[in-house]
Formats: C-alpha cells, sequence, structure tokens
C-alpha cells in the first residue's frame, strides 16, 4: 500500500509472505493463527472402526441398532463399559475362559470417552430412523412350473434342524446332517437308508473313491471359541489303515481336497469359522502336524480349489466373513507356498455366507456367484443390500458386480442349467429373515440371457427355513432337482410360521424338475 499526504513525509507500507515492511523498522515477521480442529465423528469411526473391519457406512443400520446392538459391542472391544452389560447374553464359561485369555474385551478404554461419545453421535445422529428399503425389483411370480414340489420328514423328530446337505453320485444317495447328533442317508427315492449317531452338528461331507465318506463336524453349532470340530472317516464297519481322524478343529464348516503342493498325495483345505478367533487353513496329507494357514482370523466359509490362472498349479478361492468380509484368490506359487489377491470385500454388516465359481457370460472365465444375508447376531434386520450377486470376471481375475437381485437373509445360491437351455439358471434361498411373504425364501431365477433372470416362487417353501440346499439330478432322468433342507433354532421361529397357516414343519422340501 502506498499513501500521499500534502506536506507529509511518505510512508511506505508493505505485507509480503506474512512480513511487515516499513522505512523505519526492521522486518517482524506475523504471528501465524493455529486452528487446530478435533476430529469429528466420522473421522474418529474412520480412525476406530478400520482397525478391525471395512469401514460401515451409518445407513447400512437403523438408529436403534446401532445404539443397542452394534455400538455396545465395539465399545466393549474398545474397552468402554456397557450400560446395562448384566442384560448381555453371556456365553457358557468355556468361552468365557477364551474370551478373557484372548483379551477380547480390554479392561482399560483404548479411546478417551468423549471420542467414543462422539462415534456414537455420529452414528446414531446419521443413521436412518428404520432400515433403507429395497430398490424396486421384479418380484416372483407365484407359480414354479419346471419344478414339482414335495415334502420330506425324516424320523420322528418335531424340530427340523438341518445343516448339511450333501448328494453321492456314485452310491446315488443323499447325506443329512442334523443338528440334533444325527446323519442320514436317504435313497433315490427319499427312503431312509441308513442312519448315524453323531456328537456334533455335521456341516460337510465328501466322498473320496475307494474309501468311506469323510464326515465334518462343527463343534458347536452356537457361536463359539472352543475347538471341538472333527473331521473323520465314516464307517460302520472296521476303518481302513488310511482312516481320516482329524480333531480340535476350531468350529469348522466346510472343507476341500486336493492336490495342492503337487507331490502326488492328497491334501485338505479347512474353513475353521471359529466365532472371535478362527483360521482358513490346509493339511499336507490330511496330516494335522503338517498345518499351512492362510489367514488367521475367524470367519472362514468356504473355499473352490481350481487353477484359475491357468499355470496347471491349483489356487484357492475362499470366501471370509465375520469382519473383514470378502473374497480372495491364493495363487499357487509352488512347493505349498500362495499368494493373496484380495478381489471382493465388503463392511461386516453385509453377512456374506456362499459364493461358487461359474462361468456365466461363457467367455472362459469364472466368475463369482455370491450371497450375502446373513443376519443371526447384532443386526437381524431387513438389509437392503441382501440378496444375490454376480461378479464377472475381466479374464484377469478382477471382478465386477453386474447383477443383484435383492434377497432377504440369502443364504445360498447354485448356478445350474436347469432347464436345459445352455445357460446357467440360479435356484436361491434365504434363511436368516422373516418374510411378508414366506414361500418367496425360496427363489428361482430362470436365465432369459443378457444376465436377465425371471424370478418365480412356490407356496410350498412357506413350510420351513431353508438354511442348506443342494441340486443334483436325484431322479437318474437328465435334469438336475433341487432339495432345500429346514432349520429352526427356536419353537418362537416355528410359531411366527404358523401365524400364515404352516401346521407342519418337514425337514426337507423336494423340487423334482419336470423338463422333459
Amino acid at each position: 500500500m502506498v499513501a500521499f499526504r500534502a506536506g507529509a513525509v511518505v510512508s511506505v507500507t508493505v505485507w509480503i509472505l506474512g512480513f511487515t515492511l516499513n522505512p523505519d523498522q526492521k522486518p517482524v515477521p506475523e504471528q501465524p493463527t493455529l486452528h487446530i480442529t478435533a476430529p469429528d465423528g466420522r473421522q474418529l469411526a474412520m480412525q476406530y472402526c478400520q482397525r478391525c473391519h471395512l469401514f460401515p457406512e451409518p445407513d447400512l443400520l437403523d438408529k436403534t441398532t446401532w445404539q443397542n446392538n452394534v455400538l455396545p459391542n465395539m465399545g466393549r472391544r474398545l474397552g468402554i463399559p456397557v450400560a446395562n452389560a448384566d442384560q448381555l447374553i453371556e456365553p457358557e464359561p468355556a468361552d468365557q475362559e477364551i474370551i478373557k485369555q484372548l483379551k477380547i474385551y480390554p479392561e482399560k478404554p483404548l479411546i478417551p470417552e468423549a471420542d467414543w461419545q462422539k462415534i456414537v453421535d455420529y452414528y446414531v445422529g446419521t443413521a436412518p430412523a428404520e432400515p433403507l428399503p429395497q430398490k424396486p425389483y421384479t418380484a416372483p411370480i407365484e407359480e414354479l412350473t419346471l419344478f414339482k414340489a414335495a415334502t420330506v420328514s425324516i424320523g420322528d423328530k418335531s424340530v427340523p434342524k438341518t445343516t448339511l446337505l450333501k448328494y453321492d453320485p456314485v452310491s446315488s444317495r443323499l447325506y443329512i446332517g442334523d443338528d440334533q447328533n444325527a446323519l442320514y442317508a436317504l435313497d433315490s427315492t427319499f427312503q431312509l437308508a441308513d442312519s448315524w449317531w453323531i456328537d456334533t452338528a455335521p456341516t460337510d461331507i465328501d466322498f473320496p473313491k475307494n474309501a468311506p465318506p469323510r464326515l465334518l463336524t462343527i463343534g458347536k453349532f452356537n457361536p463359539s471359541d472352543q475347538k471341538l470340530g472333527r473331521l473323520m472317516s465314516l464307517s460302520k464297519t472296521k476303518l481302513p489303515a488310511n482312516a481320516v481322524n482329524i480333531q480340535n478343529l476350531p468350529r469348522p464348516v466346510q472343507f476341500t481336497a486336493g492336490d495342492l503342493n503337487l507331490d502326488g498325495k492328497e491334501d485338505v483345505m479347512i474353513s475353521g469359522f471359529g466365532n472371535n478367533v478362527g483360521k482358513l487353513f490346509w493339511l499336507d496329507g490330511f496330516q494335522p502336524e503338517k498345518e499351512h494357514i492362510l489367514k488367521e482370523l475367524p470367519g472362514a466359509r468356504k473355499t473352490e480349489i481350481l487353477d484359475l490362472n491357468r499355470d496347471k498349479k491349483p489356487d484357492i478361492v475362499a470366501l471370509m466373513s465375520q469382519a473383514w468380509e470378502g473374497v480372495s484368490i491364493f495363487y499357487n506359487a509352488g512347493n505349498g507356498n500362495f499368494k493373496e489377491k484380495q478381489v471382493l470385500k465388503f463392511p461386516p454388516s453385509y453377512g456374506v455366507n456362499y459364493f461358487e465359481m461359474a462361468d456365466f457370460n461363457k467367455d472362459g472365465f469364472k466368475d463369482i456367484l455370491l450371497t450375502n444375508g446373513d443376519n443371526w447376531d447384532l443386526s437381524p434386520i431387513r438389509k437392503n443390500y441382501h440378496g444375490v450377486r454376480i461378479y464377472l470376471n475381466d479374464g484377469k481375475d478382477n471382478f465386477k458386480e453386474t447383477w443383484f437381485y435383492p434377497l432377504y437373509g440369502a443364504s445360498k445360491a447354485v448356478a445350474r442349467d436347469f432347464d436345459n437351455d445352455g445357460d446357467l439358471d440360479i435356484a436361491a434361498v434365504s434363511f436368516y429373515t422373516d418374510l411378508d411373504n414366506p414361500a418367496h425364501a425360496f427363489v428361482y431365477l430362470s436365465n432369459e440371457g443378457n444376465l436377465k433372470f425371471k424370478p418365480s416362487a412356490t407356496p410350498e417353501a412357506i413350510n420351513g427355513k431353508w438354511m442348506t440346499m443342494e441340486a443334483a439330478d436325484f431322479d437318474k432322468d437328465g435334469d438336475v432337482d433341487i432339495v432345500l433342507g429346514s432349520y429352526f433354532q427356536t419353537l418362537g421361529e416355528m410359531t411366527k410360521l404358523m401365524s400364515h397357516g404352516v401346521l407342519t414343519f418337514p425337514q426337507l422340501l423336494i423340487l423334482t424338475n419336470q423338463k422333459k
């Protein structure tokens, strides 16, 4: 600034880069004003929440669920005392001791109480009052013309608790696991052919050539960190010398066999779901002392073994749930080593629970069919992002969502050419939420081309809560049939269906394909 006054000495004042200059003074730096802004609730949530899982946006859940369920659980894990903690459902003493040893809940707060309150205020203040609705979609037609429905009840159990459905095409037997200490085998006419007493709920089974079936049991079906799972050869006669008997597994839910290190011997991948702790691991030659851990995290749900990059070495595709939800590919680097590439990831409320690799667009590359709808624990509400998804492979194992069908509580979907027209259709079931129309807990999605699917349902599906599903040519007539398995956790769930007029609760719903 230059100022002139008549009869006065010219005075010059210049401000440059924070300094004041005038003729009679040396440069004097101006004192900067520091504005330090305390982090807000979102910033704090980004800082603390992402230590354990992908950041969840507030609109994934409603205010009440955040305030009464999810945030109290997170607070406990940060050492924040929870009001009315005596009302929380505590695990059994054995699990309490494991949790104490693992220090899941810190004795001292890991976050200032004022910061924690900002996080709470952010989620409760930003979340919607009610769960967000599903976007418009084509509802199923109330007629399943391709299939004929029939129900099957096994034994004298009044409450269905089906935990496993697996078909053996060699023996033409369908194996059914029951969370009431039982395993059944039905013949091709769905008549009881054999049964076994099993100490805990069966979760998977396979049928090796020239050997007894191998059965996986979970140990504790309800959430638990006790290592009571088991993988064993199944036989009522004397077991062979190479029989499998692997114990102390961390709540395993699925296994896959294959020669992972190319040494000519079969190895086994085990998904140890656990609860607070778990692991995804494989055993060289089915030997527990030769364990290789791929992920030491809870929530390992399912794996497939296949050569994705076509280098003649078996790779592993794995689905992880619980906290770090997503799908990873473990590329085989040789000599029993694997390199992980995470191809899909989700926040923990998504509840991913099943996937299959299938080529939907016939380009020679495997795509991902995925369901997310696990809804049992802290947020048992309707979620508009629950459903069935297809992720197409770009040929380099990068996957992009290209199709989504909303389905509250989706628990499994399988891709098969049910109508024998040369493309893949989808059968899907829902388990975890109550629907306005319980019959829509099963949906058949007929492929109309260009990834457009026509949904249909059957009234007979109202009779159960369908947690498991198997698809195979049970009657050997050249087309693929479907079997659904029902599981009721409580009598209250049965009562809710009774309000819809349901009076019978079969273990199985058989959908026999009528394609000619």
